[in-house]
């Protein structure tokens, strides 16, 4: 199975948010809708419950802002360079912020 993110189909955030990462991918990742028949399998093969953001790499699982930043990692390398910055800000706080972002986008 290849990498794949998925996204909340009903977001234009989500959806754009998808759309930009899409044009600048240098590696192989799949973007699909949690709604979808593919997405919702998913889910419930790795047994995940949330209506966020998730990234499946391989075998293991990443929601919300932990998931959001590892995309960084299939773009290009001008967009790459921003991974080890953004991961210095500690998980409870990029959770928030991602959770805030999340309740006003609908």
């Amino acid at each position: 199975m290849s990498d794949v993110l998925l996204i909340d189909g009903l977001c234009g955030l989500c959806t754009r948010s998808g759309a930009f990462l899409h044009k600048r991918l240098r590696k192989n990742l799949e973007i699909s809708e949690l709604e979808s028949e593919k997405g919702k399998q998913i889910l419930e093969s790795h047994k995940i419950n949330v209506d966020s953001v998730v990234l499946v790499r391989g075998d293991k699982t990443y929601i919300r802002s932990a998931a959001a930043i590892r995309c960084l990692l299939y773009m290009k390398w001008n967009w790459r360079w921003i991974y080890p910055f953004a991961w210095i800000i500690p998980l409870p706080i990029r959770d928030l912020g991602y959770i805030v972002i999340s309740k006003l986008r609908k």
